[in-house]
């Protein structure tokens, strides 16, 4: 029996030099790390910052009160305020001002630094308030009129006489002009109508160049009303249409002066001296920080909380509506008191503590998932590594299947060699490893199919 003689087999091509491996490991792969975390990061930082600045900045350091005359009830009030908001490390400057017409002006002007201003009610005619909220009625600013003679209980009374009506820009002026004005009396006609106030209101009536002195709260003090009560000839006029008054004017309250309450021991006054009397309101712009109006009403509360002359303990501050909306953060300070943070804590811990409670949003809702998404984005960028060159393999691969030459088996070997210096030069975490000598080992398998050999000659390769 003969055989048959076999065919001349196709030369192998050479069998490449084994490779050295100079893959670097690392724990951790920091460059791939900070491609996904730093991102996400500042992103984060941007929207907190933006939370900060748009939702709750933190509360100045110093805000600014316009008061009042020196000489009124307006000055030393605004320097109590002062004195309590410094316990708090926070610094109230207190501007002098002609009174609360002026105070309005100031705080209705964007252009003016003023944050606070002691407004008595119905010197808001013809000034913008959009942007002014109040923060309580803090106290009752009396009428209070004083005049040459005795008798006299109507305003209308005093027509063709000399008045001092207080000076321009002070909401005495304001409220005597409208008061007046219903009675008949206007700028113009045969009373004079002189801009005194205060203590030169006084001297001028003491000394009987004018024939009554108009006085409110911000300029009749107690020691004034007490001196002029003392003073031969001169009277305090009773107001007995004081409920038509405040029929007519809704920013009016009917308030009584009851006997002895200047003086007990001389029983000063000596008879119920009926008055008419607006509130004063502490009214700041609708941009006050929440927490410094708190401070303030507390503030209020102290100076305004006991009883007086005019008001009865626990009457003011209070959140009596006139001229001006009540501010929100107000309203919920009458209602509730100070937050749980700023009654247990101190104001600048207790704002620290409210700032990161309102941070607290943005880092659930961001941060959180950020930070669990970013492992998963890392292991895919370290593994993509690896993957990407499957499909240059698979492609060798399908190539080696085929009827080859021994020239394109040679082309993918160097396209084999390629792939593999490039593997070998690879920097992997250590946690990856496996996946490293895998995609090895599938080179190695791809390579013994070019080459001809069976795959366990690659694996002992």
């Amino acid at each position: 029996m003969t055989r048959s003689p076999r065919a001349p087999r196709e030369p192998r091509p050479p069998a490449s030099p084994i490779k050295r491996v100079h893959a670097r490991f690392v724990s951790v792969s920091w460059h791939d790390f900070a491609l996904f975390f730093l991102p996400i990061a500042l992103l984060c930082a941007l929207v907190i910052g933006l939370t900060i600045w748009l939702v709750d900045p933190a509360p100045p350091k110093t805000i600014t009160i316009s008061a009042g005359p020196r000489d009124s009830s307006f000055w030393p009030t605004a320097m109590r305020y002062k004195e309590i908001l410094a316990r708090d490390g926070v610094t109230l400057n207190v501007l002098p001002s002609e009174g609360s017409l002026q105070n309005l002006q100031r705080l209705a002007d964007p252009k003016q630094h003023v944050d606070l201003g002691l407004v008595q009610g119905g010197v808001s005619s013809g000034i913008s308030t959009k942007s002014l909220v109040s923060l309580g009625s803090m106290f009752y600013a009396p009428v209070v009129v004083f005049y040459r003679g005795a008798g006299l209980t109507q305003l209308s009374q005093f027509k063709g006489m000399r008045l001092a009506i207080g000076r321009e820009g002070s909401g005495t002026r304001v409220l005597s002009l409208d008061l007046l004005k219903a009675n008949g009396i206007v700028p113009g006609g045969p009373t004079q109508l002189l801009p005194l106030d205060g203590q030169q209101a006084v001297q001028e009536l003491i000394q009987g160049r004018i024939d009554a002195a108009i006085l409110t709260g911000d300029s009749a003090t107690r020691a004034m009303m007490l001196r002029l009560e003392r003073v031969p000839g001169i009277s305090p006029m009773d107001f007995v249409q004081a409920k038509a008054y405040t029929r007519l004017f809704s920013y009016l309250d009917e308030i009584d002066l009851p006997p002895g309450v200047l003086d007990l021991g001389q029983n000063i006054p000596d008879h119920t001296i009926h008055l008419i009397s607006p509130t004063v309101e502490l009214i700041a712009r609708n941009n006050l920080h929440p927490a410094l109006s708190d401070l303030l009403i507390q503030a209020a509360i102290e100076v305004h909380g006991r009883s007086g002359l005019l008001q009865r303990a626990g009457e003011f501050p209070s959140p009596s509506e006139h001229e001006f909306q009540i501010s929100d953060d107000a309203a919920r300070y009458y209602k509730s008191g100070k937050s749980f943070l700023y009654r247990t804590l101190p104001f600048w811990l207790a704002s620290l503590a409210d700032r990161l409670v309102v941070l607290l949003v943005p880092i659930i809702v961001l941060l959180i998932p950020g930070l669990r998404i970013v492992p998963a984005l890392y292991a895919w960028r370290v593994k993509s590594r690896i993957y990407r060159w499957y499909g240059a393999l698979i492609t060798i691969e399908r190539a080696a299947l085929s009827e080859a030459t021994v020239e394109e088996r040679r082309t993918l070997l160097n396209r084999l060699d390629h792939i593999e210096e490039s593997v070998n030069r690879l920097k992997m975490p250590l946690a990856y490893a496996d996946a490293f000598y895998v995609l090895r080992e599938h080179i190695g398998f791809v390579r013994a199919r070019l080459m001809g050999q069976p795959m366990q000659a690659a694996a002992q390769d």
